[in-house]
């Protein structure tokens, strides 16, 4: 395949051409809530362009786990099938992809590095950012670090490994704006940086339940040591709240007014409270030191490289349903939750980061959805994923009901209302669009056997 790398005059990556004998494979079409077909994610706003090609970015987060299998013995005999499988996630990057192999008679798998790094925007140095990312190698982190380094910036990675995974930025390490630091934000952290978006903290119930004391310290700790480091380096910094600051909400739907309504001693208290306690940290450093602050709480988030074991309800219902077994709502399935696609995540925080709004900002989809209705669209849509890929389950899979966890709300959903004004935001991915994209990432881990 001949491939030339080149880049647009303002210095948006272009993709490699392919050469004529090269085996054309239809791309991924998606269509946003207005039945536009969405090609860039991102937008220009407040000085700042975040703007990136939807296919670049699926290359990285789909492709990357779409592992080639092959015997050990028989390594250049690669299925062809598979070859065009994974063109449909690349279109033409190929030459920035891994070349990783699993050999499933063995359940092995040979790493190598990267062919070459994604091309990136070169960008004069008056615009390009020192940016540090708490938590970068978690699920939200590791698709923010990879908006920013396409769009050319400086990152810098913290991050403990505690619910993170190396693997989730591995294709930027040895790039010369990356770097990836192993660091517990509980202690102290010395950098020059001009943007600090500070993720790190557990958020699912098994993880930050699995030590409530360290999950209340990293909320205030790693707040206090992050608020620091802005205060000292003059850097804007964005905290990731959530809508748990609301706990169960007797406000419908929720308004960053509304103050909420918590178990202040329950036994999701250490998460709920700790980033209740890590806004008030927030707004003492703002009012008292003038550090330039963002708060963004973010609603129920969904897609590729959510950890399919931390208990959340998308990643359990699709696991479920892959593995043909029967999907499990607790309670009696009415409780309601709302929820985004990561891509309308990250639009949200850089355009939060890059405004003049200091107050607290819903970022969430107002489409809501009960859990007994949610269950049967994943079914629908992993049964749609199945029929096409020529896999017919055994029998289909049916919805059983649980006794309700301690303090699950009842109902949450965003007020979006000041994210749509101040910032210019609104959720483009419905959740039927970015469902059949992570059922298909399930799918692919489950076959290249990591899950």
């Amino acid at each position: 395949m001949e491939m030339t790398e080149s880049s647009s005059s303002n210095g948006t990556p272009i993709r490699p051409k392919m050469s004529p004998s090269a085996q054309v494979v239809d791309p991924i079409k998606t269509l946003d809530k207005n039945g536009q077909e969405i090609k860039t994610v991102g937008f220009q706003r407040f000085g700042f362009d975040s703007e990136v090609p939807i296919d670049v970015l699926r290359s990285l987060y789909l492709r990357s786990h779409y592992v080639l299998s092959a015997p050990v013995e028989k390594v250049e005999e690669l299925d062809a099938k598979e070859i065009a499988d994974h063109a449909r996630f690349t279109q033409g990057l190929n030459a920035y992809q891994s070349k990783s192999i699993y050999h499933p008679d063995t359940n092995t798998i040979s790493y190598t590095t990267l062919s070459r790094f994604p091309p990136v925007k070169l960008l004069p140095p008056s615009e390009r950012k020192r940016i540090l990312v708490t938590g970068g190698a978690g699920f939200v982190g590791s698709h923010l670090v990879d908006r920013l380094m396409l769009l050319g910036h400086e990152v810098t990675v913290l991050d403990n490994f505690f619910t993170g995974s190396k693997t989730t930025v591995s294709h930027w390490v040895g790039h010369p704006n990356f770097e990836m630091v192993r660091h517990d934000v509980v202690e102290p952290f010395m950098i020059e940086c001009d943007q600090i978006y500070h993720l790190a903290c557990p958020a699912s119930p098994p993880h930050y339940q699995f030590n409530a004391v360290k999950t209340v310290k990293t909320s205030f700790m790693g707040t206090l040591n992050m608020l620091g480091l802005a205060k000292r380096t003059k850097a804007r910094f964005l905290i990731s709240s959530t809508s748990e600051v609301y706990g169960d909400p007797e406000v419908h739907p929720q308004h960053e007014d509304y103050w909420g309504h918590v178990n202040p001693i329950g036994p999701r208290a250490c998460y709920d409270e700790g980033k209740r306690v890590a806004e008030t940290l927030t707004y003492g450093f703002h009012r008292q030191d003038g550090v330039d602050v963002h708060v963004a709480r973010i609603f129920n988030t969904y897609g590729p490289r959510m950890n399919p074991h931390d208990g959340r309800v998308v990643s359990n219902f699709i696991v479920q349903a892959l593995r043909g077994e029967d999907l499990t709502v607790y309670g009696d399935g009415k409780q309601t939750r709302s929820f985004q696609y990561i891509h309308d995540l990250i639009d949200g925080l850089i355009a939060l980061m890059n405004s003049d709004e200091t107050r607290p900002v819903n970022i969430g989809n107002g489409d809501e959805f009960t859990i007994g209705e949610f269950a049967e669209l994943v079914r629908e849509i992993v049964e749609k994923v199945q029929r096409e890929d020529g896999v017919l389950p055994a029998r289909r899979v049916q919805i059983v009901y649980k006794p309700m966890p301690t303090d699950d709300p009842q109902r949450r959903r965003p007020d979006t209302t000041r994210a749509k004004e101040s910032l210019g935001w609104q959720p483009r991915w419905t959740v039927r669009m970015g469902l059949e994209e992570m059922v298909r990432y399930y799918k692919a881990k489950m076959a290249e056997g990591s899950i």
